[in-house]
């Protein structure tokens, strides 16, 4: 009788094993789920890798090159400010158009084939006004591209992995910023002064941004969205109050926030040798990389409110630093500061919103968003590069602390109450209240 009620005991807790098993596998099988990326936030991150690698060999020695053809500050700010802002409109309409058609994959081929043919030509500048040209042809690129990029990413993912994805997508682009400056600093320290030599190598990364997307991104079908929802999608009156908030926030800040180059051209001012420059500014990205994914997940937990407004705060005391020194032992620690505001920056921004924005009108708001940026960068490159020429190098830098400082204090204004953070404690909830049933259930079937 023993044994039979022991065998009983075993059958049952065997039993109560395997329903818990089965209850769970389900569970366990959709958190590992979680943890990994969707396809095309992969394919994504490729193409923004080494696209990012060719950008940033450019990017980081341009200003270094125009300065040897006798170009002023002010010039080189307003050349990256007008490109910037004068492509900006077409990632509005590239977002509106996307959302319109229902499909991103066309546009960020054009956006990334666009910026891969011109790039070439970087090759044959000798003057201010070609390097203009080529910028805004190869910003036209971006224009295209960028709002249907993160739509696409957002909606490939679920909201709860939404700060993760674009963390994955922000590591990848800030690690083909950390190689770009990288292969740029080795040619030139090799063969100093040889810049054309760097714009021509740019091509062949570009070339595989290009064929990334071609291959590893896959269209995005919304089958929820029925053809009658197409007719009023890109209706700006559907995009929420706090969107708008969000976008007033964004303005403030970014009036402050001028072309990076204007760190570069500070750094140079230290006395430090010229083929060092692209590293200080690898700094910068690696911090970003090593950073971009812990805030992701963070931004999950947390609230992307919450990070945004630190990471202006970071800014702030960094370009306030930027302003107060011209050291490059400080220098050094500050662009890894700088690397920490980038990360909690683009990757809550972009996370915002996906979150505060509908499937149908994601394109419109991502394209509002980046149209917002680079519109702002004119006044704002405009303003600084103005500043320091002259006024002193100094102020420019406190002028963008101050903006900082006010768009973190209305961030935390405007979303006091929270935006993703509730969602994610609602589930955090059930999913322990499933869990402690579960756990109920087995210690009744054990009894």
């Amino acid at each position: 009788m023993k044994k039979n009620m022991n065998k009983v005991k075993i059958t049952t807790a065997g039993q109560t094993k395997s329903e818990a098993k089965a209850t769970s596998t389900p569970q366990n099988g959709k958190r590992k789920k979680r943890f990994k990326l969707a396809h095309n936030v992969i394919g994504a991150g490729f193409t923004s890798f080494f696209t990012d690698i060719a950008t940033k060999m450019i990017y980081s020695v341009m200003p270094l090159y125009l300065l040897s053809i006798g170009t002023s500050t002010t010039t080189i700010a307003l050349i990256e400010g007008f490109a910037e802002s004068t492509a900006s409109i077409l990632k509005a309409a590239s977002g509106f158009i996307s959302d319109k058609i229902g499909k991103s994959k066309p546009f960020m081929v054009i956006g990334y084939g666009l910026a891969a043919l011109v790039i070439p030509l970087y090759t044959f500048v000798s003057s201010p006004f070609q390097v203009l040209l080529i910028r805004f042809t190869e910003r036209v690129g971006k224009g295209i591209r960028s709002a249907p990029r993160d739509s696409l990413i957002s909606n490939s993912i679920k909201k709860k992995a939404t700060g993760r994805s674009f963390g994955f997508q922000k590591m990848m682009d800030d690690s083909g910023a950390i190689i770009g400056p990288l292969i740029a600093c080795i040619i030139l320290y090799f063969l100093p002064g040889h810049y054309h030599l760097v714009f021509f190598l740019a091509i062949v990364p570009a070339i595989f941004g290009v064929l990334s997307v071609i291959f590893l991104i896959k269209e995005v079908h919304l089958k929820h969205l029925h053809e009658e929802s197409f007719k009023s999608v890109g209706n700006f009156k559907k995009l929420s109050r706090k969107y708008y908030q969000f976008l007033l926030v964004i303005f403030i800040f970014s009036l402050g926030n001028s072309s990076d180059a204007l760190l570069l051209v500070k750094a140079a001012t230290t006395g430090i040798d010229s083929v060092y420059i692209p590293f200080i500014f690898m700094l910068f990205s690696t911090t970003s990389v090593v950073c971009a994914m812990p805030v992701g997940k963070l931004s999950d937990k947390l609230g992307r409110h919450n990070l945004m407004a630190l990471g202006f705060l970071i800014y702030a005391i960094s370009y306030f630093f930027f302003g107060r020194y011209c050291n490059i032992l400080v220098f050094i620690p500050l662009f890894i500061f700088y690397g920490i505001y980038s990360a909690l920056a683009d990757v809550n921004q972009k996370s915002l919103v996906s979150d505060i924005t509908t499937p149908e009108t994601k394109g419109t708001g991502f394209g509002l968003y980046h149209a917002t940026l680079g519109l702002t960068l004119l006044p704002a490159s405009f303003i600084g590069g103005w500043l320091y020429d002259n006024v002193n190098n100094q102020v420019p830098f406190y002028f963008g602390a101050l903006t900082a400082v006010t768009a973190s204090i209305l961030m935390f204004w405007f979303f006091r109450h929270g935006t993703s953070t509730p969602d994610v404690k609602k589930a955090t909830k059930k999913k322990m209240l499933a869990q402690r049933q579960n756990r109920r259930a087995k210690k009744t079937a054990i009894i």
